[in-house]
């Protein structure tokens, strides 16, 4: 069994919005990760929420989670508390309940793995609803907070290669709610994969929110823009 949980996921922007959004802060809250390979469907977040899932199974490439990380699915916030390697045969029924499936056998044959194939086993805890949701549910904005805020807009802006994008993106959202986002991209001048990456740090801000189809700005988004650019 070889233990992955020195495992160094990369750092995202977040971590620096950290340091800028609690100056007063001498560590910053943990990063949440969006969670793009660690997906539940509603049933087991419903239950990694009471606690009856614990555990899941997953057949990576490489580790695409680390012990101590928190990430984003169906607006809550989970945590894995322990990421390790395991061969299929090692998976037992005890682990299998853990992750609310029938048997070892049952999870084998969803992964598609037996014997000697590696797996990664990932132990998990509920930390709370989305942190994203609180943040953007705040619209009260004093000097510091609006002054956080355009600091982490400006920074990628001067990181961006096709120059200043961020207050463009967010007054085609105002004007344009639930708009998709193929539509939204080439109003932008821009292709959709690249229009949505940017979209996702504004909605790591709690600037905007992502709906069935398009997005529109969060309470948070409206209160910092009101006084940049008049919509209509």
């Amino acid at each position: 069994m070889q233990d992955s949980s020195n495992f160094k996921f990369p750092r995202n922007a977040l971590d620096l919005f950290l340091k800028w959004f609690n100056p007063t802060l001498e560590t910053p809250p943990a990063t949440a990760y969006p969670s793009r390979s660690m997906q539940f469907i509603m049933s087991q977040v419903k239950a990694i929420i009471v606690g009856t899932v614990t555990l899941t199974f997953r057949k990576w490439t490489r580790a695409q989670a680390r012990a101590g990380g928190r990430y984003r699915t169906g607006g809550h916030l989970i945590e894995a508390i322990d990421v390790r390697t395991v061969l299929a045969r090692e998976i037992t029924d005890a682990d299998a309940r853990r992750a609310g499936e029938q048997s070892a056998s049952a999870i084998r044959d969803r992964l598609e793995v037996a014997g000697d194939d590696v797996v990664y086993r990932i132990e998990l805890r509920y930390v709370g609803p989305d942190d994203r949701i609180e943040r953007r549910n705040d619209a009260t904005l004093d000097d510091g907070k609006r002054a956080a805020i355009q600091a982490r807009l400006d920074r990628f802006d001067r990181a961006s290669k096709t120059g200043p994008w961020t207050l463009k993106t967010l007054q085609l959202i105002a004007r344009h709610p639930e708009v998709v986002s193929t539509t939204l991209a080439r109003k932008m001048g821009s292709d959709r994969p690249s229009f949505k990456i940017n979209v996702r740090k504004l909605k790591e801000l709690g600037l905007t929110e992502s709906l069935e189809v398009g997005y529109r700005l969060s309470p948070l988004g409206k209160a910092f823009t009101d006084e940049i650019f008049p919509f209509g």
